[in-house]
């Protein structure tokens, strides 16, 4: 167990009495945490994996305005996306950055009375958009700015300038457009270091992942599911935070089986490519288009790679999902379909993940109708519990400060601070030029330029601290030629970001699995690492070992052989 981990689990045994317990360490959960906690509230976030492991981990990592939720007449929720998009470049602009965006055009009137009846909530599945309402919906984007703009407006291209300018788009285009949305480098890390800026400044809050939570006569019983060990918890509240394990929870949690569901979830599927010529096509650009059967799809590139998505397909009950043959032929044949002249097979595809949107119940045939909204809904008790319906990680912010005021309200307590301008973790003191930053870690600490670019990158203005712990270890040189990652780097990550698990390390606190690079050969490394920092025995250390290499094939379409294929012609330090 790491030093971290003790203290926090040591915190709840010296006194088990909080104010409120937020149950669920996705996004949203992570959020009120972090809301409450700033008001001077002592919280208890309790995550039964790892943070940001359940429907936070499948994102389609665009931090985004919801252009299509104008279709569906949500105007209030498109402003408060474009508010909190504009909020995210500002507070973590180590991790969200601009992303110029164009829409392929076929048509200029098509979709019109489509798109209107949709507004007016009229409409099933939509239509293809023709010029007119990509325009409107475009114009209202803009407009919505108007007063803080950080983007550039959007702008049309004739045939001739889509096709000099994108000459892979697939023929027959009249013209197209380009506008502005975000997009995230490393969400799981956002949620990491809103937790640990929580930690920081809220040391009487406690965050725990791998725990569970149940009630009992005196409160609550949490239990550290690495360990076994249980103690004894109490609250005023409880915030459920589950996502689309919602109702599992309220029924675990209240004992209230038989209610009607508050979350009808639809899985979401990408898929990562290794595409070069994909990725050249895109010419920086994400290309926001329609499938044959009117789903909008996305791709664009992403660390060095080319992201590709999504699916929307309806699902029974709430658990861990990955992405099917069939979804991965239908993003394939989408792709091709955008850009038919460039070959695009499933040999690409180098990662995939897939997860549960937790949408609000809906009876809407057409999946892309259904709210991406989000409110609570609050369940009497002996302990009052509310529960957070919907959301995205765009807007997860403004949904935690809803919530959180919600709270504050019942436990009649002021707002004392607002975070709608606070920095998040290495965005605190962020450059407009990322390059000044960069140049200073090379000369005050000796750092290469490339690792220097990889290290601003991934912490923000936290890299000086990283780099100094670096600095103190022996041990600070690559774990693999082609991968900028340290060991001393990993190490700093294990005993500061709350890693309890080598999956912990490998798929959330870095991103050397997503990106295409992981190897066997980093798997053994990494696993020698962490059993010396956590104290853990060989067996135990053997088996999160082949716990990883089982997640990766079952869920992310990684094989034993695609890692030990990647081990040749590589010179890789193991521990």
């Amino acid at each position: 167990m790491s030093d971290q981990r003790q203290k926090n689990w040591d915190g709840i045994r010296g006194d088990g009495a909080f104010d409120v317990i937020v149950v669920g360490g996705g996004i949203n959960g992570i959020g009120v945490y972090r809301e409450l906690a700033l008001q001077g509230l002592r919280v208890l976030l309790v995550e039964r994996k790892d943070f940001c492991s359940g429907c936070s981990a499948a994102p389609s990592r665009m931090i985004h305005g919801g252009l299509r939720y104008l279709e569906n007449g949500e105007f209030d929720l498109v402003r408060e996306s474009l508010r909190e998009r504009d909020a995210l470049l500002r507070n973590a602009a180590h991790l969200v950055h601009p992303l110029p965006t164009v829409i392929p055009i076929r048509s200029v009137f098509s979709g019109l009375l489509n798109s209107a009846a949709s507004f007016l909530g009229l409409s099933g599945k939509p239509s293809s958009r023709g010029a007119i309402p990509i325009k409107l919906g475009l114009a209202l984007y803009d407009w919505v700015t108007r007063k803080r703009r950080l983007l550039p407006k959007h702008a049309f291209h004739s045939k001739k300038a889509t096709q000099s300018r994108w000459p892979d788009l697939m023929p027959g285009l009249k013209f197209s457009a380009t506008y502005f949305d975000a997009w995230i480098s490393h969400p799981e890390r956002l949620g990491i270091e809103l937790l640990t800026d929580t930690e920081q400044d809220c040391p009487d809050s406690v965050a725990l992942n791998h725990a569970e939570i149940q009630p009992c006569d005196e409160g609550f019983i949490v239990k550290d599911t690495l360990s076994g060990e249980t103690l004894t918890v109490t609250t005023r509240m409880v915030v459920n935070a589950t996502g689309a394990w919602l109702d599992e929870t309220i029924a675990r949690i209240s004992g209230s089986d038989g209610r009607e569901p508050l979350v009808s979830g639809t899985k979401g599927s990408h898929l990562i490519l290794d595409n070069p010529a994909l990725e050249k096509a895109l010419g920086g650009h994400m290309v926001y288009f329609e499938n044959s059967d009117g789903r909008v799809c996305i791709v664009f590139p992403y660390l060095g790679k080319v992201l590709a998505g999504s699916t929307d397909i309806r699902v029974k009950s709430a658990k861990r999902v990955s992405c099917s043959p069939e979804e991965q032929d239908y993003i394939l044949a989408s792709l091709s379909l955008i850009f038919p002249d460039i070959e695009i097979g499933a040999s690409d595809v180098v990662f995939s993940y897939a997860g549960i949107r937790p949408l609000p119940k809906s009876d809407h045939d057409f999946t892309g109708r259904i709210s991406r909204g989000h409110f609570t809904k609050r369940l009497e008790g002996a302990v009052p519990q509310l529960c957070m319906v919907g959301g995205k990680w765009t807007t997860f912010r403004a949904f935690a400060e809803q919530t959180a005021d919600e709270v504050l309200r019942e436990l009649r307590m002021p707002r004392k601070v607002g975070t709608l301008e606070l920095p998040v973790g290495g965005g605190a003191g962020f450059p407009e030029d990322r390059a000044d930053l960069e140049r200073d870690l090379v000369s005050d600490l000796g750092c290469d330029p490339d690792r220097a670019a990889y290290l601003v990158s991934v912490y923000g203005t936290a890299a000086h601290k990283v780099l100094s712990f670096c600095a103190q270890r022996t041990d600070d040189h690559r774990i693999d030629a082609q991968v900028p990652v340290t060991l001393a780097e990993s190490a700093w990550l294990i005993r500061h970001e709350f890693v309890a698990s080598l999956s912990d390390l490998v798929l959330r606190r870095m991103s050397l699995a997503i990106d295409g690079r992981l190897s066997m050969e980093l798997i053994d490394g990494l696993t020698g690492l962490l059993r010396q920092e956590l104290g853990l025995s060989v067996p135990e250390a053997n088996r999160q070992r082949e716990d990883l290499i089982s997640e990766l094939e079952t869920y992310h379409g990684v094989t034993g052989w695609m890692l030990e294929s990647r081990n040749s012609n590589r010179s890789t330090i193991c521990v």
